[in-house]
């Protein structure tokens, strides 16, 4: 399978991804990183692994349409089979999904629905959850609204801060996040509505639903 990847920071599951194909534990290849900040740390990860990246700058299209316009016609020339956003600041428009049904997925350091959008850690804080986590989900025409993949939970500490708690929260996105592109790769995921099947997975046990087999 032939895979992208949109990030714009670090680039920490986006490399997480890379390092997994790159070692074989998932086949096929990412193909292109596709970023929309020049500094984005996530480029000098993609040269590290020996992976195409595009920078493409949204301030240079009339509208965030043609900026989607522009990747889609980037991703179809590439045979592009799956979508990753790894960190992707921008919400990405009806354009974008349209061309990709059920393709594109995300990660969310949060147990959505619960915290969707900015901040999420400084929402479970000031919420007063005990148990937080991640998501890695399928993206819709919402924000952070699409059918959930798998899910890892996580301890909320007394003494946490946002750094503690996103910290705690992305050892396990490191996890789930290769875990459900290999699952999309494998063919074992069925859509249905908002409900997603993994075949053959373990739905019984915590902290992570399904369960993970191969991170």
């Amino acid at each position: 399978m032939r895979v992208a990847v949109l990030a714009s920071g670090r680039g920490s599951n986006f490399y997480q991804i890379g390092k997994a194909f790159k070692e074989g534990k998932i086949s096929g290849e990412i193909v292109v990183l596709i970023t929309n900040n020049r500094k984005a740390r996530a480029i000098e990860k993609a040269e590290e692994l020996g992976i195409n990246w595009v920078f493409l700058n949204p301030k240079s299209f009339p509208s965030r349409e043609d900026y989607d316009k522009k990747i889609v016609e980037i991703l179809k020339f590439l045979k592009v089979d799956l979508v990753c956003l790894a960190g992707y600041m921008l919400v990405v428009t009806p354009v974008f999904i349209d061309a990709f049904p059920n393709r594109i997925l995300n990660i969310h350091p949060s147990l959505l629905p619960s915290f969707p959008g900015l901040k999420p850690h400084w929402q479970a804080l000031t919420y007063g959850v005990k148990i937080s986590g991640a998501t890695v989900h399928i993206v819709d025409k919402g924000v952070d609204t699409g059918p959930i993949v798998v899910q890892a939970a996580v301890p909320v500490l007394p003494e946490d801060m946002e750094d503690s708690l996103s910290e705690r929260i992305l050892r396990w996105e490191h996890r789930i996040y290769p875990q459900a592109v290999k699952w999309f790769v494998d063919g074992r995921v069925e859509v249905n509505g908002r409900n997603v099947l993994i075949k053959k997975a373990d739905y019984s046990q915590l902290p992570v639903v399904p369960a993970l087999e191969d991170f």
